[in-house]
């Protein structure tokens, strides 16, 4: 698998994203693979708000979660079936404003696919938008992808043998977070001004049509429950 960033200017809110992706990347291969930063994406909807007090931040936090509960440094949240500090509300590079997440991730990486594909002349194209989250335990962010469009999502190994023969019984791996994961690395978290790459020999199955449920786990299903029994919550 090949990443390969691309350094661009300062994307402003209200810019035309398809535009700025046409400028900056003249040409995508057949089979590749697009990743955008869902900053861009949320700045090109104007999903922008400005706080005054600490007490607006967290009205609004509450209102772009469906879960939220007080932790020592921030509001951990569930929003679009995923796990995310402070509902995802970035504070960098965001010229005293607070930038949210895009509208619709899934539905946003779907448009630019279909505009892109007729644009660089290529049947099989996946699109990803990538945001950063904190793994439990571990120091550091790492990508993830909040929609995407073109390929599967997610392998499932189940039923199928092992190299000694033995069946995977709950074996799945998760495509689309992975991408996401190695693109972040080469774009950057910083300075970098790269909040585009393509990703070329990805090992993923591309489809004209992806199932946005299928990375999503019930609460009641999930590994990590036990830890979120304990943690009282806030009156969300």
């Amino acid at each position: 698998m090949k990443i390969i960033p691309v350094k661009t200017k300062v994307f402003n809110e209200g810019d035309d994203l398809v535009a700025f992706i046409k400028k900056n990347i003249p040409r995508i291969p057949e089979r590749a693979i697009l990743v955008v930063t869902s900053k861009i994406v949320a700045l090109s909807e104007r999903r922008t708000a400005i706080v005054k007090t600490e007490k607006e931040k967290e009205r609004l936090i509450k209102k772009e979660s469906q879960w939220a509960i007080r932790t020592k440094y921030v509001w951990l949240t569930i929003r679009d079936g995923m796990v995310m500090a402070s509902a995802g509300i970035d504070e960098s590079n965001a010229k005293g404003k607070l930038i949210l997440l895009p509208r619709d991730s899934f539905a946003a990486a779907a448009s630019l696919r279909k505009e892109l594909r007729t644009f660089y002349k290529v049947n099989h194209l996946g699109v990803v938008v990538t945001d950063s989250r904190l793994l439990p335990l571990r120091n550091g962010v790492v990508g993830v992808a909040l929609g995407y469009a073109g390929f599967k999502g997610i392998k499932d190994y189940r039923g199928t043998p092992d190299i000694f023969g033995r069946k995977f019984q709950f074996s799945k791996t998760d495509i689309a977070d992975s991408v996401a994961t190695a693109a972040v690395l080469t774009m950057g978290e910083g300075r970098e001004r790269q909040p585009l790459a393509v990703v070329t020999d990805a090992p993923v199955t591309f489809t004209g049509r992806v199932n946005r449920h299928e990375l999503e786990i019930d609460i009641k299903e999930d590994l990590y429950r036990p830890l979120f029994n304990h943690i009282p919550r806030s009156g969300v």
